[in-house]
């Protein structure tokens, strides 16, 4: 991008499977984002969540809907850009939980005495 845009030097064109899962990935970068010192200038489309473009100065992260992103179709669009594709990772196995449970207290043994009939 960077010899093709002044805009920015990358994009970073995602999809999620929901508008829930849209705007999860636009708080997640931009969560990530800030934890490391980095800017965020400007966050569009967060209340449709069909396509949020977040503004990062030299990246520009897209994140759409399956749906809008083959409407839009952007790779089509930079086609002649230098692309990298990612493999979708899967998500990786948690361990069990371990449910903590009150044990109960011993019951104390005691000795019985014998009755004589």
């Amino acid at each position: 991008m960077k010899k093709m845009s002044s805009v920015c030097d990358y994009f970073v064109i995602a999809s999620g499977t929901s508008t829930t899962h849209v705007r999860a990935l636009s708080d997640n970068i931009i969560r990530t984002l800030k934890a490391k010192g980095e800017p965020v200038r400007h966050v569009e489309g967060e209340r449709e969540a069909s396509w949020i473009l977040v503004d990062c100065g030299d990246v520009v992260c897209h994140l759409f809907l399956r749906d809008t992103r083959a409407f839009y179709n952007l790779e089509r669009l930079w086609a002649k850009a230098p692309q990298e594709h990612f493999k979708e990772l899967k998500p990786r196995k948690k361990a069990p939980l371990r449910r903590k449970t009150k044990s109960r207290p011993k019951a104390k043994k005691t000795k019985r005495s014998r009755r004589s009939k």
